[in-house]
């Protein structure tokens, strides 16, 4: 008798895999009040700490400061346009698992740990905050290998779109740029979506509604957060139209995801300047908005270390 509910459980599952349902994620291991999960994310914590010092001695602050805009406007944009990536997320996870609005922090946390360590450090990250929240949700790996997977599907459409558009142009402005160069990071951003589509089945597990939905988040969290940038650049340089910032934004988006393109920040600034002019200006303004998006990812990753130790202190 004992074993008949072992029994029913197991031909439950047998049958949902028989049915091509998605295997979900395995059962949440206990963990105490600072288990593995907890140790993890201390490590992560202390881990910005270091990259933040070591980022600090690259900082020229004196520079930083003499190229500050004073628009209040300017500091407006850059805000909205700096917590677009956690709110879209925020978004994600608010659907996928009730996130409270709490839950920005621990995004923010993400976001800095990807730009300030490496690549997906962020998403570790956030795995280990909610295993440590079961109530919000018991099995996070599946959401979060999910919506890593599709951020990367939209931007490698997206990209693809874009140099279909450009690739006239950047033939056009012989920037360094071959057309072998080209065809082959265009082939590897297409084999790595082929690959994804081919096997999505397999990769993902979360409903299609759902995986419908975080596409169309991040496909919204590109195009805005182009536009906004595109828009402080505005700010800064109000004399070139918002139409050549927007046609400026977009490319160099298309270079940043080109794997095998040499070279990127020359050949930005060759398409600057040729697209606006002004190259000593150009210069001065992409120093300056470099130099302020570092300085933010500090501030913040500094602020969020303090909140973590005085976290640990009560505990």
């Amino acid at each position: 008798m004992l074993n008949a509910p072992v029994l029913s459980a197991n031909a439950s599952l047998s049958a949902g895999a028989s049915l091509g349902v998605p295997a979900s994620d395995p059962a949440p291991l206990e963990t105490s009040e600072r288990g593995w999960t907890w140790w993890l994310g201390a490590a992560f914590s202390l881990a910005v700490l270091v990259a933040v010092l070591v980022q600090l001695r690259s900082v020229d602050f004196s520079e930083v400061r003499d190229l500050l805009p004073t628009a209040p406007l300017f500091w407006l944009v850059f805000a909205v346009s700096y917590l677009s990536a956690p709110f879209a997320d925020w978004l994600i996870f608010r659907r996928l698992w009730a996130m409270p609005i709490s839950g920005l922090g621990a995004l923010l946390r993400k976001l800095i740990g990807n730009e300030l360590l490496f690549g997906y450090a962020g998403e570790l990250y956030l795995y280990t905050w909610a295993r440590r929240r079961t109530a919000m949700t018991s099995a996070p790996f599946g959401a979060i290998k999910d919506v890593a997977i599709l951020s990367a599907l939209a931007a490698n459409a997206v990209t693809i779109g874009m140099l279909a558009i450009a690739y006239p142009l950047l033939g056009a402005l012989h920037l360094g740029l071959d057309s072998k160069t080209l065809l082959l990071s265009t082939a590897l951003v297409l084999a790595s979506s082929s690959a994804i589509l081919l096997f999505r089945k397999t990769l993902f597990s979360l409903p299609r509604r759902d995986l419908w939905f975080v596409t169309g988040i991040h496909l919204a969290r590109i195009f805005i957060g182009g536009a906004l940038t595109a828009f402080c650049w505005h700010l800064v340089l109000p004399e070139v139209s918002i139409q050549w910032w927007l046609l400026l934004s977009a490319l160099r988006m298309l270079l940043s995801r080109l794997p095998l393109l040499p070279n990127k920040d020359i050949v930005f600034a060759g398409l600057a300047v040729f697209l606006i002019g002004h190259d000593a200006d150009i210069g001065a303004l992409m120093t300056m908005m470099a130099s302020v998006i570092l300085a933010t990812h500090l501030g913040l990753g500094v602020a969020l270390v303090a909140a973590d130790a005085a976290n640990w202190r009560r505990r």
